[in-house]
């Protein structure tokens, strides 16, 4: 076997094939004799189009160039399309963001909402289309739960449309009875984000009537029929589905939990489209539990719980549900620690489990299982996986440590699960290990754990990623001196923040990473605007702690090299957060580099940008660790 210092070992995982891996996977339904699902093209920048298999497994492109999907509600949208049995498709476009409807055999859509507003979280329910509507033209900013007339009459007319619930506070989740008579969904203020606290709205459909529900933080109502409600909630700590019985508008007495267990059945509500679990017509209920990482459950009515044999344990999205004389069979969209990203139709009584979409197996030899591990941390253990260097074809002189990576993950309220990631292997088939951080506020280990990280930003986050990396040192994993810290948006913050730290890291790459809290505060969206308030402070009180948290207060003790990666058009993360470090860098001659990508937002889309930004990073690795790296393997 050849011999070789890590990080130059040639391999065949290119930065080409992240931008085809890249696919992202948006929704799936059975609907029309077949199973549809939402799938971007990073050839075509990004252009987010929806497919269908046919009974035969045939796959048909459903929704066809130059037309695209992509809600803006929130920013982080989600829910940008549905489809009725019949395979008409109801999508929100990703260039006016107005809703239309594409019959099926037609190659023009018809628009079913005016031009202004934004929509998302699109659930066509007992032959409604709900919708989640959010208006930026007035002052207040104004959001709605709407009932979309599927005949055009509202495509010049917003009063076609049947409101639900409207006012500035944020709507998530709507479900509508049985009945038709009552829209059930999350409420949240905009002073909260819905993981601290959200409740759950009954609103009646035809008038102003409605009641709330008090919950810790609710999610995804689902009805079980007309008089009974499901939803996750965090009473415990921990996310877990709850059972209400409602009388009209009214509930009949207390919540009760269903199957309580240890783990989340729920997580952060950053996009529209999200579903933890699903209701069968038999009673049971499939359900997602997070503790680290994802299994799949089946919960029957007589309490008996059984975990599904699947190979997906990330990120999962339980997308439809279907009984019939097939059987009861479920779509769900996740990843696993063995397996790429992918699409999967589950029969859950006989736990046959196919790839639609993705899916596929990864080979060991290059990408083997990440490792879980967890160090001691300032305020309590700290969690991670760890993906060493492999490659079956080189092999590092002997006596010599690998560098190391430590990927800090964005939100903050978001967490990662060890999962396939080819930009991972890209690096680790290379011979540069990957340590994926959980740190304290992240979400996937119960309320505490998040809870680590309130008014503690910059604080806790460094702390712990700078304990899981001298773990690693002291465990003689990684070459103390060739460890880089890498993270986006939110984990760009914490990258800049260990920087500032100093003492641990020899590099650092940001991608569209925070860097002025105050900036921050001004500029960014309003599903954010008072995220700061519980991870740092309400302004003007905490003035002073913004300041003092910023990397960019204290750029001159940063003395390492420096990648920054920015979206040119990102209204979440601003190009100033990254050019007022990189302009405070140059100032004092600290070596950086600073790639701005045309048409990108908030994370990267398109082919080209996906491509550019691996070979950027790993270049840039190479000349900080002073490797070369190898030109790319025979596949």
């Amino acid at each position: 076997m050849p011999v070789s210092p890590y990080g130059s070992w040639p391999s065949p995982i290119s930065a080409a094939d992240l931008a085809v891996s890249g696919a992202r996977l948006d929704g799936a339904r059975f609907a029309a004799n077949g199973i549809h699902w939402g799938e971007s093209v990073a050839q075509e920048k990004g252009r987010m189009s929806v497919r269908r298999m046919d009974e035969n497994g045939a796959i048909h492109e459903v929704l066809r160039a130059p037309w695209s999907t992509r809600s803006r509600v929130h920013e982080y949208g989600g829910g940008s399309w549905t489809v009725a049995d019949d395979g008409t498709l109801f999508f929100v476009d990703a260039e006016d963001q107005r809703v239309r409807r594409l019959d099926p055999g037609a190659r023009e859509p018809i628009a079913l909402t005016a031009v202004g507003p934004r929509y998302g979280g699109l659930a066509l329910q007992h032959g409604r289309l709900l919708a989640v509507r959010e208006d930026l033209r007035p002052d207040p900013h104004r959001r709605a739960i709407v009932i979309v007339p599927q005949d055009g009459s509202a495509a010049d007319d917003d009063a076609a449309l049947t409101v639900i619930v409207q006012g500035s506070a944020f709507w998530a989740h709507p479900a509508l009875s049985p009945d038709g008579t009552r829209v059930a969904c999350v409420e949240w203020s905009g002073r909260r984000m819905p993981w601290e606290s959200a409740r759950l709205l009954l609103a009646a459909v035809g008038d102003d009537a409605s009641a709330v529900l008090e919950t810790r933080a609710a999610l995804q109502p689902e009805w079980v029929d007309d008089r009974t409600l499901l939803y996750a909630d965090d009473p415990t700590g921990r996310w877990n589905l709850q059972r209400v019985a409602v009388d009209g508008l009214s509930p009949r007495g207390d919540a009760r939990p269903v199957a309580p267990a240890d783990a989340d059945t729920g997580g952060g509500l950053w996009v529209l489209g999200q579903r933890w679990y699903r209701p069968l017509a038999d009673g049971r209920v499939v359900a997602v539990r997070t503790n680290g990482a994802d299994e799949l459950v089946v919960l029957s009515p007589d309490g008996e719980e059984r975990s599904l044999p699947v190979p997906f344990t990330a990120d999962l999205s339980i997308e439809d549900a279907r009984t019939d004389a097939a059987g009861t069979r479920v779509l769900v969209t996740g990843q696993g620690d063995q397996v790429t990203p992918g699409l999967w139709i589950v029969d859950i009584d006989d736990d046959v489990v196919v790839a639609l979409r993705g899916g596929d197996a990864a080979d060991p030899a290059w990408i083997p299982p990440a490792r879980r591990m967890t160090f001691p941390g300032p305020r309590g253990p700290v969690h991670a996986f760890d993906h060493p260097p492999a490659n079956p074809d080189a092999s590092a002189p002997e006596g010599e440590l690998p560098p190391y990576i430590v990927s800090v993950h964005g939100g903050p309220t978001a967490h990662v699960s060890g999962a396939v990631a080819l930009w991972i292997a890209h690096l680790t088939s290379r011979g540069i290990g990957v340590l994926e951080v959980n740190y304290g506020g992240s979400s996937g280990y119960g309320r505490a754990y998040r809870e680590r990280l309130d008014r503690q930003w910059g604080i806790v986050d460094v702390d712990d990623v700078i304990a899981a990396a001298r773990g690693l040192v002291d465990e003689g994993i990684a070459d103390p001196r060739r460890l880089a810290i890498r993270g986006g948006s939110a984990g760009g913050w914490t990258v800049l923040s260990a920087l500032v730290r100093g003492g641990v890291f020899a590099a650092g790459i940001s991608r569209y990473g925070v860097s002025d809290l105050r900036t921050l505060a001004e500029d960014t969206h309003d599903f954010e605007r008072y995220y700061l308030d519980g991870l740092v402070g309400p302004l003007p009180d905490a003035e002073a702690v913004y300041i003092e948290r910023s990397p960019l207060t204290h750029a001159e003790r940063i003395d390492v090299p420096v990648l920054i990666l920015q979206g040119e058009d990102d209204r979440v993360v601003p190009p100033a957060q990254s050019e007022a470090i990189r302009d405070a860098l140059a100032a004092r001659g600290v070596p950086h580099e600073y790639l701005l990508f045309p048409g990108e937002g908030h994370g990267f889309r398109q082919a080209e940008t996906v491509i550019a930004a691996a070979e950027a990073e790993l270049a840039f690795l190479g000349r900080v660790f002073r490797f070369t790296p190898a030109p790319d393997a025979a596949p």
